[in-house]
């Protein structure tokens, strides 16, 4: 199957993200295995978007493991309650930072990242099974309608 990339750079969150929902509902139609769902979320944005980089962060007992993503090398491993990740994680919650330079802990994985957002992918039990993680070139790129609608396709990761 040959797909092309959405670019939607240009056009407002609310009408990109809904396009490229419907692009990654259909490509994974029928798919239930969260790596390939995950790579292909994570391909699916950062093509779309243009980002610095876009991806995963499993949990492997109270680590997080990079991958699946796309981008530059990312940091391999990050302690729950270590950087933006990891509070993340730890705090099963959306962080969304403005201007990483200003976040206490922030772990450089790519020094040309300057803003960040991460949220949390709950498994079935409720339990956090990875962060989705997009850094941005640009200070102020995410902002709270990022957070909630990223927010709504992790719900994929969920009894539905």
């Amino acid at each position: 199957m040959s797909e092309a990339m959405e670019d939607v750079r240009a056009l407002p969150k609310p009408e990109a993200y809904r396009i490229l929902k419907q692009q990654v509902a259909s490509l994974l139609e029928g798919i239930d295995d969260p790596i390939a769902q995950m790579a292909t979320i994570a391909c699916v944005l950062h093509f779309g978007f243009g980002h610095l980089w876009t991806g995963f962060y499993r949990r492997v007992g109270e680590k997080l493991w990079v991958g699946p993503y796309q981008g530059t090398l990312g940091c391999l491993e990050i302690a729950f309650g270590k950087g933006v990740c990891g509070t993340a994680a730890a705090e099963r919650r959306t962080v969304v930072v403005p201007d990483v330079r200003k976040f206490p802990g922030h772990i450089a994985c790519d020094a040309r990242s300057r803003s960040e957002i991460v949220v949390p992918v709950f498994d079935r039990a409720g339990d956090v099974m990875a962060v989705l993680d997009i850094d941005s070139s640009e200070v102020a790129t995410f902002d709270d309608h990022d957070a909630r609608a990223l927010e709504s396709w992790m719900t994929r990761f969920r009894p539905l």
